[in-house]
């Protein structure tokens, strides 16, 4: 959409809209009194050319005035008195106003949305979604959206126990958007489109003020979205669980049981292994990382250096578009005395990640004057997040490592120092924060596949914005399933999510290298495809587990489905990769003959002498043959035990009662021995253990106290676990007492939107 045809506030698209499109290509044939609207720039100052339109224009009435990302204003006037306004000397240009009608950023197009549409049922009906009921368990939806009021059919408040699952408002609490983002992407129908634009929406409001909810509150929303007989359910939320036990995971495999198909987000916790959270870890949901529409991609390089830092966008914010070159200031974190000693008017505001919020960042670089802001991670490698409210300035997030590059670039430089914008057109990368897998203890590989999942504009309450995350990727994949379900009603869970894996996508990186199977699953969708499909495999990706190198030689044996859904006999063959390592042999059917309708089970063994083999992961892909287009199903196996975290997800809260304060964390294989000692937040300085246990086994573990011998105030918390010779640890900040608020505590909620923070 042309940036002069409209105004972009916070991601927002709000269109200035007049005459359709035919009408609006020269004017040709219009009745001189017909009035249009035109868009004009202003050559220099903006207040001065209107002046002179007014002066001059007797019919002339100006509508908006655009400031940040165009220099001039709506005009409507006669259409005879258009040329009128191009004879101004304070005017540049004049340009007419057409409507437009967006479409989720061009995601829907790019997974194969638009060609589906071109299909029908077997009623004659074109594949929008319609018939089919998606349950959307997030934060609520704002039904009265004009996007969204045609296809909200009801729903129910697990927060507040009623039938209005509306968004939080800002008199309830911390106001959210979050659902009615995740609504429009599946089902929006009016200026933007979703992916299945006449789904029967149904909301279940599971999360409130601030985004957040509880187990309890998730698995009743998916109990009461059972119980209303949906097809579909999307759940864009996450914690940072990754055992396939969590009770949000048991309760999306008995969804799926039920004859559901169950979509989930798998996290923004990336790039590295074992991020993905519950309930991204079910067993027969569709779990669902984030890649790249076709977007393009902002980098920023130094004068002389060879350099360059990718930038990813901050939600919320305005898009990075600076064409020129500019300084740059460091300002620390951007705290109040870090903005006192800088100096960022009309330069570019370099800040660390931590101690506020995005959102106060970004609010105090606009107020100190600066061009744009790049906040870098204060962890090693990249982020993406969001500031949940609109600033007016364009923000982005990079890396640790790219962060202090930057830094010591402002340290030798000084005030000389400009940094320069390249852009460049990308698509079909894996997102930094998206989460990877595998699964602890079941060792099954996550996401199932990935979807467009990074500057995807869709509904929220009062407008539009963009937004990041694997929330905005399982979407996609859930009005998908919604279209395939429609295009074959017959088909089960099961079936559905194997067309949708089957016919995916394989990425493959910069260098050309194939992405891992836990990075991307199965491929990118490309619901085209899983709609005309007409061989189906599953599971769509498989593990043979862990072995040790102590192990004998051993055969092991897994077993999937094929099945012929098309109108004529096919024979299948089943290709493991032919150059095996030493150690490694297969044994696989030679070929399976299969009837339109027929179906057989397959089974594969492998044959491994662990002690030869390399300790890690092992991966690659099993190719089915026969059917119109290969189906490639990647499979996992591990040697040793897995290097993954050995404690995750430690909160802390008050108890019930005053004095009373308790704390849990799980530990996806038990250990030996876990602890949390405490240390003075300033000096570091250690205080006491707060909690030490030994030999405690898998899952969730906590404990409690009746009073704390301590003093109020903040602490550092180190939280570690020690298991099968390898210590992890986890550090937060925990509070005692009133000081500071709550909110500003660094513990995890149970279950928060699965947006990247």
């Amino acid at each position: 959409m042309s940036k002069v045809l409209s105004w972009l506030w916070a991601g927002v698209v709000i269109c200035v809209l007049g005459l359709n499109g035919a009408q609006a290509a020269g004017y040709p044939g219009f009745p001189a009194a017909e009035k249009v609207i035109v868009i004009v720039t202003a050559a220099e100052d903006v207040d001065h050319a209107a002046a002179e339109v007014m002066a001059q224009c007797s019919t002339c009435e100006i509508r908006k005035t655009f400031s940040e990302v165009l220099n001039g204003f709506s005009v409507e006037v006669l259409e005879s008195e258009v040329e009128l306004l191009r004879q101004i000397n304070e005017i540049e240009r004049v340009d007419p106003v057409v409507q437009y009608e967006a479409e989720l950023d061009g995601s829907v197009p790019f997974i194969g949305g638009d060609q589906v549409r071109g299909s029908l049922d077997r009623n004659g009906d074109r594949l929008t979604g319609k018939g089919i009921k998606v349950a959307v368990i997030d934060t609520g939806i704002d039904y009265r959206h004009p996007d969204l009021k045609r296809n909200y059919k009801g729903g129910y408040d697990v927060v507040d126990y009623d039938n209005d699952p509306m968004e939080t408002i800002s008199s309830q609490g911390a106001p959210t958007l979050h659902g009615t983002h995740v609504a429009g992407i599946i089902a929006a129908n009016g200026q933007v489109k979703g992916v299945a634009p006449e789904a029967e929406i149904y909301a279940y409001r599971a999360l409130g003020p601030g985004g957040q909810g509880t187990t309890e509150q998730v698995i009743e929303a998916i109990e009461k979205a059972v119980a209303d007989g949906v097809d579909v359910i999307n759940l864009s939320l996450g914690n940072t669980v990754n055992g396939p036990d969590w009770p949000t995971s048991v309760a999306l495999d008995k969804a799926v049981e039920a004859g559901i198909v169950a979509v989930t987000s798998n996290g923004n916790s990336g790039p590295n292994m074992w991020t993905v959270g519950s309930p991204g870890t079910s067993t027969k949901a569709i779990s669902v990382g984030a890649s790249a529409p076709p977007i393009q991609t902002p980098y920023v390089t130094v004068a002389g250096q060879e350099r360059e830092v990718t930038l990813y966008p901050l939600g919320g914010t305005l898009p990075w578009e600076l064409k020129r070159d500019a300084p740059m200031v460091d300002v620390g974190y951007g705290l109040e005395e870090d903005w006192k000693n800088s100096d960022v008017q009309g330069k570019i505001a370099l800040i660390k990640r931590g101690m506020i919020p995005f959102a106060e960042k970004a609010q105090a670089a606009l107020a100190a004057g600066a061009k744009a802001a790049i906040i870098y991670n204060n962890l090693p490698g990249d982020f993406v997040g969001v500031t949940q409210v609109g600033v007016k300035l364009p923000v982005v997030s990079i890396s640790k490592e790219d962060g202090e590059w930057l830094k010591e670039q402002v340290e030798k430089e000084g005030d000389s120092l400009h940094i320069r914008t390249i852009y460049r057109h990308e698509e079909d990368f894996i997102a930094p924060f998206s989460s990877r897998g595998p699964v602890t203890q079941t060792w099954e590989v996550k996401p199932d596949l990935v979807a467009p999942g990074v500057a995807i504009d869709s509904t929220v309450p009062n407008g539009y914005l963009g937004l990041n995350g694997t929330s905005m990727s399982a979407p996609h994949v859930a009005g998908a399933a919604a279209l395939v379900k429609q295009a074959h009603p017959d088909w089960t869970p099961e079936q559905i999510k194997a067309a949708l894996m089957n016919s995916a996508k394989k990425l493959v990186t910069k260098e050309g290298e194939p992405y891992l199977p836990y990075e991307q699953g199965a491929g990118r969708l490309q619901v085209d495809k899983a709609v005309e499909t007409t061989t189906l495999a599953y599971p769509g990706a498989l593990t043979f587990g862990k072995w040790s190198k102590d192990d004998p030689r051993e055969k092991r044996q897994v077993s999937f489905t094929v099945e012929n859904v098309g109108r004529r006999t096919n024979t299948y063959h089943i290709n493991p990769p032919f150059e095996a390592p030493d150690g490694l042999q297969w044994e696989v059917p030679y070929a399976v003959t299969l009837a339109p309708g027929e179906k057989e089970e397959v089974t594969i063994q492998l044959d491994l002498f662990p002690a030869v083999l390399e300790e890690g992961i092992h991966h690659g892909d099993i190719v089915v043959e026969g059917g119109e287009e290969d189906i490639v199903v990647p499979y996992v196996f591990f040697i040793e035990e897995p290097d993954y975290p050995r404690v995750m997800a430690f909160s802390f809260a008050p108890g019930d009662a005053p004095g009373e304060y308790r704390y849990e964390l799980y530990l996806p294989g038990g250990a030996e021995e876990v602890g949390i000692a405490l240390y003075d937040p300033d000096t570091f300085e250690f205080i006491r253990f707060l909690d030490v246990k030994h030999n405690v086994g898998r899952g969730m573990t906590g404990g409690e106290w009746k009073e704390l011998d301590l003093e109020d105030g903040t602490y550092k918390a180190l939280v570690y676990a020690k298991q099968d010779g390898k210590e992890d640890t986890i550090e937060a900040l925990i509070t005692v007492g009133e000081y500071p608020p709550p909110e500003k505590q660094g513990t995890e909620a149970q279950f928060r939107p699965a947006l990247p923070n």
